[in-house]
């Protein structure tokens, strides 16, 4: 099955001391690591002021292509919906000028604040809320669909979509004709998903993959010690795939048939440099890709 990878630059702002933009480097320089670390593309994310057709020459440049971005909001706010699905409908409006087909859709993490103080446990469920949530998503992915760009939905720990149960819900309460699946090894690893059932039994409804690794020790040492995501993040819970605890190994068998993108998103690099983060996980990645290929 031929897929391609991808990488999404987030490293360069996200550390262990938190969320800093002003760390990254210029633009150019990014996609020089993610040409040189050997991906296909990159998460899709348009430069204020410029244009879909001005993204794709610079993304050419560098032998790179755009892969599906990002969408999140607060999909219970009723009173801001249409806003929410006007934000959503020109971003996937400028997602099919770049060609694409997929983009994934999360709910903005920290809405509710105990599931960033209390993470990956599903503190504080509220079947009405979530009701609401599904509700929402439902009317701004048909917003997204008629452009012609399929939302995937993405489990993130911090957020009320966080469990396998709350992702399962959501599932059913919006068509797959609107909505696919955009699962996150490591995201839905911490937040206890039984990952390989998951993915085998949603199969064919997976629109694109985030892949990172996680180590499942400090997730334990975070829960037993009530620590928060942000301190999970400073005791190093991710890292590059295939140097954590996951198996990666059986996620990728699960996913055989999947011929998508797969963006590799470490949140937090793992090494020395993002750019040796970049180039360890590609490597990692094109490895898998190319195992695929030959069997």
């Amino acid at each position: 099955m031929s897929s391609h990878m991808a990488y999404n630059p987030l490293p360069f702002m996200l550390t262990r001391e938190g969320y800093k933009p002003e760390l990254a480097p210029p633009l150019r320089e990014i996609l020089e690591v993610v040409k040189q670390s050997g991906y296909d593309g990159i998460h899709a994310d348009i430069p204020a002021g410029s244009t879909p057709a001005a993204y794709l020459d610079l993304l050419a440049e560098y032998g790179l292509v755009p892969a599906p971005g990002y969408f999140a909001a607060d999909f219970s706010d009723r009173d801001a919906l249409p806003k929410t699905m006007e934000t959503a409908r020109k971003l996937v409006a400028d997602h099919a000028k770049l060609g694409l087909d997929r983009i994934f859709l999360a709910e903005v993490r920290g809405i509710l604040p105990e599931r960033n103080e209390t993470p990956a446990q599903g503190v504080n469920r509220d079947e009405k809320v979530l009701s609401a949530i599904a509700e929402g998503i439902g009317k701004v992915a048909a917003v997204m669909a008629a452009e012609g760009v399929i939302p995937c939905l993405h489990p993130h720990v911090g957020t009320r979509i966080e469990t396998e149960a709350e992702t399962e819900f959501v599932l059913r309460c919006v068509g797959r004709d609107v909505l696919l699946i955009g699962p996150d090894t490591g995201h839905m690893s911490w937040a206890d998903f039984d990952l390989e059932p998951f993915l085998t039994r949603h199969a064919d409804r997976i629109g694109a993959v985030h892949v990172k690794d996680y180590r499942r020790q400090v997730a334990e040492a975070i829960k037993a010690k009530g620590k928060s995501y942000q301190e999970a993040g400073a005791a190093g819970i991710w890292t590059e795939p295939g140097r954590g605890s996951i198996d990666l190994d059986g996620a990728m068998a699960a996913l055989s048939g999947f011929g998508g993108w797969f963006v590799v998103e470490v949140d937090i690099a793992d090494q020395p440099t993002v750019a040796e983060s970049a180039r360890v996980a590609g490597q990692w990645m094109r490895s898998k890709l190319e195992t695929r290929l030959r069997s």
